[in-house]
């Protein structure tokens, strides 16, 4: 049987994704001890902080844009595209505040702001399906969505919720609004 084992780059990055979960303001000697390379194997990798919070963003808007692809490519309906795209960014949940931190620089900005173009695309055409009401403004829904995902992804890393739980009260409080009516 053959081991795989992580390179040490992999090994930086999965170690910085749960040391800054717990603590933000991990130092770069703390994410090396947790990834078991010393500081000048971090440096080989990661000139520095920045460029350790670039890798960290690119590797998280890759597997949100992996996992909502997995969850949506046969879905016609936008209103249900949406819906599974919360259910299926739920579970990163550790791993995705970097996205909109400070540190995420210019490349990632983009990449953040074509993701933000699919999601107020999306937005429009569930508005034509009925999901939300059309006299309800695009960039408030969008900013709905984006804080019930973040909302989801805070009760799952106190441990209030599980990815499911969460994405179900996601999509219940855009839906539905908070009240006790909600189906």
């Amino acid at each position: 049987m053959t081991i795989v084992r992580p390179t040490s780059r992999e090994a930086i990055l999965e170690a910085a994704f749960q040391l800054l979960s717990e603590t933000p303001g991990a130092s770069l000697g703390d994410i090396a001890d947790r990834a078991g390379v010393g500081r000048a194997t971090l440096h080989r990798h990661f000139a520095g902080r920045a460029d350790l919070m670039r890798a960290l963003a690119e590797a998280a808007n890759s597997e949100l844009e992996a996992a909502t692809i997995a969850a949506i490519g046969h879905i016609r309906t936008a209103g249900e595209r949406l819906r599974l795209s919360l259910a299926a960014m739920m579970p990163l949940a550790n791993r995705h505040a970097f996205l909109s931190g400070p540190d995420v620089d210019e490349a990632m900005a983009e990449a953040n702001a074509k993701d933000r173009s699919w999601l107020t695309g999306e937005i429009e055409l569930a508005k034509i399906e009925g999901v939300f009401a059309k006299d309800v403004p695009t960039f408030w829904i969008a900013e709905a969505y984006e804080g019930v995902l973040y909302a989801g992804w805070t009760m799952i890393s106190s441990g209030e919720a599980t990815p499911k739980q969460a994405a179900e009260l996601a999509w219940r409080t855009l839906t539905h609004g908070l009240n006790g009516d909600a189906k």
